[in-house]
């Protein structure tokens, strides 16, 4: 009877400990008779006897005209600060910046990155069922319907571990948010910012709330934001990753200037990585690449592999005059050309290219080579 007694007693403890108010988690414990002290006065010192030394060290600091007196006692909130993480590849927040505020970084070539941004955003809304009130790309503005503000770690596939302040057991609120994206002047960069417009929670509107309530309710929904968009970027990777260990079909062609050629059927973004894959499992040494202009410089050592000798062992080829050799990789509508060429940039022939078409179908055919 005693062990039931107290299994009951233990559950109830327990329940009352859950039910405690948001409130009473958020603020400092103990009593609050510090609020009826009053500021002592100077020490007063008779005339005849000499005064000592003051010091102004410990002097506690005058409020600024702008700060909020109210913020004493219960309606002093003492949790952790709400902290952007920047989750995102190449993402960073600003030393000293006070807003919800993150800088992104291009990781993606086939789009600007500002759409990449709002694709990632207006995606995110839509599978919360959040309505877009306005969106103007032009001027970098999105203005969004009410959305409620449950806690992090209620929101299906984004947990957030580092939402400290939620509590699960209190009503959410909603809320509207404005978004902006300002694209630096290069391109490359660009600072995604929300900014809390309108809120909701029983009779509390946004007027209601203080300077860290407002921030912390920003930070929460750019955290989720931040974590979808690395969320598409992580599903991207991994489509692109598979892409590149797959087997790709190659066919003889010629490129731009005419010149014989390989021509993959896969774009360039899935061909460039891919070739140097193939390089390395026929022996080449990648010596030094440039993407932006599509050349890739290899070097050919004889003693590594033994097709390529065995290729062009005979005394009429004059492919083994050379160690080093140049790839000329480019854009052929929705398919890459390869112009293999000598250490002088002159193109392989027709038949040059059609002895080496049989080793590097093989090898650019198969699955699953390493990355």
């Amino acid at each position: 009877m005693n062990k039931k007694l107290a299994l009951v007693s233990g559950i109830a403890s327990l329940v009352l400990t859950a039910c405690a108010s948001q409130q009473e988690r958020v603020t400092a414990s103990g009593s609050y008779e510090y609020l009826k002290s009053k500021e002592r006065t100077q020490l007063q010192v008779p005339t005849d006897l000499d005064a000592p030394d003051f010091t102004s060290d410990y002097n506690i600091p005058a409020l600024q005209q702008s700060a909020d007196t109210t913020l004493v006692g219960r309606n002093l909130e003492v949790v952790p600060p709400a902290l952007v993480i920047p989750l995102v590849q190449g993402s960073h927040v600003e030393e000293g910046s006070k807003g919800a505020t993150v800088l992104l970084d291009q990781v993606r070539d086939n789009e600007t990155l500002d759409k990449t941004i709002w694709n990632s955003l207006i995606g995110y809304l839509e599978e919360r069922g959040i309505s877009v009130e306005n969106f103007s790309p032009e001027q970098g503005e999105l203005m969004t319907g009410w959305m409620n503000v449950a806690p992090a770690s209620t929101e299906e596939g984004n947990g957030g571990w580092f939402d400290w302040s939620s509590d699960e057991s209190e009503v959410a609120g909603k809320g509207r948010y404005k978004f902006d994206v300002e694209l630096k002047p290069h391109g490359r960069t660009a600072q995604l910012s929300v900014a809390l417009v309108d809120y909701e929670r029983g009779d509390k509107s946004v007027e209601d709330l203080n300077a860290m309530e407002k921030r912390r309710d920003e930070v929460m929904v750019l955290n989720r934001v931040i974590s979808h968009y690395e969320y598409l970027n992580q599903l991207e990777t991994n489509r692109r990753i598979a892409q590149i260990r797959q087997g790709l079909d190659m066919e003889m062609g010629f490129d731009d200037d005419g010149n014989p050629a390989f021509v993959l059927d896969a774009n360039y973004d899935i061909a460039w990585p891919r070739i140097q894959l193939v390089l390395r499992k026929l022996g080449f040494n990648v010596k030094d690449l440039d993407k932006s202009n599509g050349l890739i410089f290899v070097q050919y050592t004889d003693e590594q592999v033994s097709w390529w000798r065995d290729l062009f062992s005979s005394d009429d080829a004059q492919l083994l005059d050379y160690e080093d050799y140049r790839l000329k990789v480019k854009k052929l509508g929705p398919k890459t050309s390869i112009t293999f060429m000598d250490n002088e940039s002159t193109p392989f022939d027709a038949k040059q290219i059609a002895d080496l078409f049989k080793p590097f179908e093989q090898v650019m055919t198969e699955d699953g080579l390493d990355i």
